[in-house]
């Protein structure tokens, strides 16, 4: 019988030929609870796939999904909500004509599925899995702007400035880091400080790897660390320019 695991998922960004490798690579099973961070879209051609993709996997496997803030933004645009050129410039465009290719019937169906992400999951381990960050010293609970859950990037930035021998006793130790066992996010890609693999500061880690530019699609076992990552994503899309 297979153990039981936990595995976060980074941001996809329309990526669905990656995801559908490092899927296979870390060999996923019924046992294990899969956690996607956000951000399902925008960037490369396969939007529409990709979610289509994702609601065929939550029949076989428990899934929670995260809402990232390309997913919020595509949401409004399908709900006719918002006209916003710069979601457009930043891989919103490659979504809007991978949309264009489907019915009315789709686009309802993928508007519920985005309606159910969740901007937050924490686990019977006191484990928080969230798209971008939070600002509360209390913690998510107390997070006054909700938007703030899937667009901060203080809370990354914040890990990163620690010293890492700074002890959670220490007089200046972040209280909003003390809240849980151990955060897991995407939103900024590690790319920006020149890394493709999973980073860790404090207990942080960050699983974007940069799928929407250069960088592989990654998958991690919360509990080991273990993770798989599929080939650099833009290899798969050779006449793209993603969100280069």
């Amino acid at each position: 019988m297979s153990l039981k695991r936990t595995l976060v998922i980074g941001d996809i960004h329309s990526g669905l030929k990656a995801l559908k490798q490092v899927i296979q690579k870390a060999t996923i099973t019924e046992n294990d609870t899969l956690v996607f961070l956000g951000d399902y879209i925008d960037g490369w051609s396969e939007a529409v796939e990709t979610i289509n993709y994702l609601l065929e996997l939550k029949e076989r496997y428990i899934c929670i999904f995260l809402r990232g803030n390309h997913d919020e933004l595509c949401y409004e645009w399908l709900k006719g909500e918002s006209d916003n050129p710069t979601w457009y410039m930043h891989g919103g465009e490659a979504t809007v004509n991978s949309y264009a290719k489907v019915t009315e019937h789709t686009k309802q169906i993928h508007i519920l599925f985005y309606e159910a992400l969740e901007n937050y999951y924490l686990d019977s381990e006191n484990r928080l899995f969230l798209h971008a960050g939070f600002t509360n010293l209390k913690g998510i609970e107390f997070e006054y702007f909700k938007k703030t859950l899937y667009w901060d990037r203080t809370l990354w930035e914040l890990a990163l400035s620690l010293h890492k021998d700074m002890e959670e006793e220490h007089i200046y130790y972040p209280k909003r880091l003390k809240n849980y066992e151990e955060i897991f996010i995407g939103h900024t890609p590690v790319t920006r400080i020149g890394k493709t693999t999973p980073q860790n500061a404090a207990n942080v880690w960050n699983i974007d790897t940069g799928a929407a530019f250069k960088g592989p699609l990654t998958i991690l076992d919360i509990v080991t660390k273990e993770y798989w990552q599929s080939e650099p994503v833009h290899t798969f899309y050779p006449n793209e320019k993603g969100r280069n």
